[in-house]
């Protein structure tokens, strides 16, 4: 468990988990899904979480295409976001849809890449993902604020591969 081996780099860690499913513990996962489920509360936007141990080929192309698969990009305002990350290949990407990248500058989500490359340089996977996607849903509260009517529109869960 990442619990008991807390100084492991993430290449390391990733060659003994095996399966994306035991990458965060439960009371991780636990965590994580807590920070989508508040973030939601600010935004109409919606978050998922997909985490697979490994990747073929390229981290944006599979990304994107996981968001279709996940069928993100069939939310009213177009405004689902993926956190996508590849254990065993310490790759990462965040995907945003048309309705979102139509109304917000250049760079939107350079910050919260940055504040899961440094959380997880450190380590800190459970919290680099919960803060990013805290800071996520901030940021879309300006362009897609709550509303009285919203509904959640995607699972909330976190999705695996292999």
């Amino acid at each position: 468990m990442l619990k008991r081996l807390p100084k492991l780099s993430f290449k390391f860690y990733s060659y003994i988990v095996m399966k994306a499913s035991s990458f965060f513990s439960k009371e991780q996962q636990a965590q994580i899904l807590a920070s989508v489920r508040e973030a939601e509360m600010d935004s109409s936007g919606e978050i998922r979480v997909h985490i697979e141990s490994s990747l073929k080929g390229d981290v944006l192309d599979r990304s994107a295409w996981l968001f279709k698969k996940l069928g993100m990009h069939k939310t009213a305002e177009h405004n689902g976001v993926l956190f996508y990350l590849a254990v065993k290949d310490r790759k990462f990407a965040i995907i945003g849809d048309a309705g979102i990248n139509a109304k917000v500058p250049a760079g939107f989500w350079d910050d919260i890449s940055e504040l899961l490359k440094k959380n997880f340089k450190e380590g800190k996977f459970t919290e680099g993902l919960t803060e990013g996607i805290l800071l996520a849903g901030k940021h879309l509260k300006i362009h897609f604020p709550h509303r009285e009517d919203d509904v959640n529109e995607l699972p909330d869960e976190i999705s695996f591969n292999k």
